[in-house]
């Protein structure tokens, strides 16, 4: 049997850090969408209104992008302060098969490991424009949203 060898990456990039803060804290800024422009490591979130805190699957949150667009984000993973995944769409429209996904492990009541992924292996292979976009997402991306996360996570609370 032959191994099949191919130049295409992983359709799943991922990352994973400890942040030395509750995992209710770091959840409280990832599922309120008006906190994720402030640790974005893409640069890609422009702003997303106060008020759109997610609580269960089903659930959609707005945000702007830095281009202007504005994305209506589905909620299809949900478990409070353990767990978070949206499939990003244009508005009005299905999402096209894309995922962000945060899960957060306690280890301690003040440390949690936090891992981060993004997942476009359900992104149609004809879609040429949104492959490419999908393709340039690396680790580091993930990883710089994550150190980010860790800096407003660990601040002290006022």
């Amino acid at each position: 049997m032959h191994e099949r060898v191919t130049d295409e990456p992983s359709r799943v990039v991922r990352a994973s850090r400890e942040i030395e803060a509750p995992a209710e804290r770091i959840f409280e800024l990832i599922a309120d969408p008006s906190q994720q422009p402030r640790w974005d490591g893409n640069d890609n979130l422009a702003e997303s209104k106060p008020g759109q805190r997610v609580h269960a699957v089903g659930d959609v949150f707005a945000t702007t992008l830095t281009n202007g667009w504005v994305r209506e984000n589905h909620i299809v993973e949900f478990e409070e302060a353990r767990r978070v995944a949206w499939r990003p769409a244009e508005q009005g429209q299905q999402p096209p098969g894309h995922l962000w996904r945060w899960e957060l492990n306690p280890l301690s009541a003040t440390r949690t490991e936090v891992t981060h992924t993004y997942d476009w292996s359900d992104l149609d292979p004809n879609d040429t424009m949104r492959n490419t976009r999908a393709r340039s997402m690396t680790t580091e991306n993930l990883a710089a949203s994550l150190e980010n996360l860790a800096k407003a996570a660990e601040r002290p609370q006022s």
